[in-house]
């Protein structure tokens, strides 16, 4: 092969390792074509962020808790199993209502909303760890059972 061509498959399955991995920043660049060149690029489109978090519940039990968002909390969206943004925005009012949710009401499951939810379960759905704000096995664990009741 030749310097220039080596270096072309070089960079592009550094690229395509990158992509395939998900990552852009893992995609070096070490070609630049000649100046005076034209080539079609290709251009790597952000990731959408996912809209939905529903710390390990099936569909079904998604739509329980959508359902009682729904009766108690003011959630009018589709009951479709999937925990997006209007979901947690209700979610948020519940937690606020009673359990020390004090963040905005802006349908992010984060660290604060995961902190009221994990007090809430503990208080009646078995929960037993720590109130950190991290959504792992045994906070996924007690939202499963608060959504099967």
């Amino acid at each position: 092969m030749r310097p220039n061509a080596l270096g072309k498959t070089l960079a592009g399955l550094v690229a395509i390792a990158g992509l395939a991995t998900g990552s852009v920043a893992t995609a070096g660049v070490s070609y630049a074509a000649p100046v005076g060149t034209s080539r079609n690029a290709a251009v790597a489109q952000p990731a959408v962020a996912s809209t939905t978090q529903n710390f390990g519940l099936t569909t079904a039990e998604a739509k329980n808790v959508q359902r009682f968002l729904a009766q108690y909390w003011g959630y009018s969206d589709s009951i479709d199993g999937q925990m997006g943004t209007n979901s947690w925005k209700a979610m948020q009012r519940f937690l606020s209502g009673i359990w020390g949710y004090t963040g905005a009401i802006d349908g992010d499951p984060g660290t604060n909303t995961v902190k009221a939810l994990q007090r809430m379960l503990a208080a009646h759905w078995g929960y037993t760890g720590p109130i950190d704000g991290v959504a792992g096995s045994g906070t996924k664990a007690a939202f499963k059972r608060f959504a099967d009741a």
